[in-house]
């Protein structure tokens, strides 16, 4: 999907979100409310760290952004609170912030942009539309430049090389992963690697130990840590398992949609590699 933005006479400025959705403001916004972490993170790399007044719990890089007064969780927002704030900007997480909550916000009038990247891409132009918006176009372009100059390396130097059947784990009991149209997947598929659960109907769907023991695996990532990870060695006729082929990779970096996605995609495509025997 393309996005797009522009500048209007008088200062004004019209993007569309991730949702689709057109957002017109009279004025670069001057007092922003981020309700995701990884919101947050494209906010301060875009150049508007100075404009944010309050973020969403969680929300603790860049280390600017956790001294911020906190306005709830993806779960549950303080309403009152982020009015009382007096936004001109409130950038919401799509998938995890509450849908009726957000629309209380428009109801008084407050403008919500909906980020919700599914692609590596849509991360960049996130990063251009909300520079657009704060009016930081010049240092949210250069970010968004590095971020796609640094996965287009990637895509290149991971190019034709053999294919890799993953099992992603993202929380151990119960054992959840990703689907296809998570951005982990699509991370997974720059660095050479399948899915064994992307043709599920859930984006993070719960799975039985024994679908993944029978999908055989060739390797094994864990976003929560390697004590979680050593569970696995309990069935060794997985041959992830079975050949030592078994990686962590930082969850902050890996499941926020937000710049840091790259040193990310580093990691994960370095645990890939190492799975082929590189």
């Amino acid at each position: 999907m393309l996005f797009a933005f522009a500048a209007t006479a008088g200062g004004a400025v019209s993007v569309r979100d991730d949702s689709g959705r057109e957002l017109r403001l009279a004025q670069p916004a001057t007092r922003i409310i981020s309700l995701a972490p990884h919101a947050t993170e494209l906010l301060f790399a875009a150049g508007a760290g100075t404009r944010v007044v309050a973020v969403a719990a969680w929300s603790d890089f860049p280390p600017e952004a956790a001294k911020l007064p906190q306005v709830g969780d993806a779960h549950a927002l303080d309403i009152e609170r982020i009015v009382a704030l007096r936004p001109d900007l409130v950038v919401a997480w799509s998938s995890g912030n509450s849908a009726s909550q957000i629309a209380q916000l428009e109801a008084r009038g407050i403008a919500v942009f909906r980020s919700d990247p599914q692609h590596v891409e849509e991360v960049a132009s996130n990063l251009e539309r909300l520079g657009a918006l704060a009016g930081t176009d010049a240092t949210a372009a250069l970010a968004a430049r590095r971020f796609r100059k640094g996965f287009a390396e990637l895509a290149r130097s991971h190019a034709g090389r053999a294919p890799v059947k993953l099992f992603y784990e993202i929380w151990g009991e119960p054992l959840m992963t990703f689907n296809d149209k998570h951005i982990v997947s699509d991370v997974m598929r720059l660095c050479g690697a399948r899915n064994i659960f992307g043709d599920s109907p859930l984006l993070t769907p719960t799975v039985p130990v024994e679908a993944v023991i029978s999908a055989a695996p060739d390797l094994i990532i864990s976003g929560t840590g390697a004590e979680v990870l050593e569970a696995w060695r309990r069935w060794p006729q997985i041959p992830a398992v079975k050949n030592a082929k078994l990686c962590t990779v930082d969850p902050a970096h890996m499941h926020r949609a937000g710049p840091r996605l790259l040193d990310g995609a580093r990691e994960l495509c370095g645990c890939i590699d190492a799975a082929r025997g590189k």
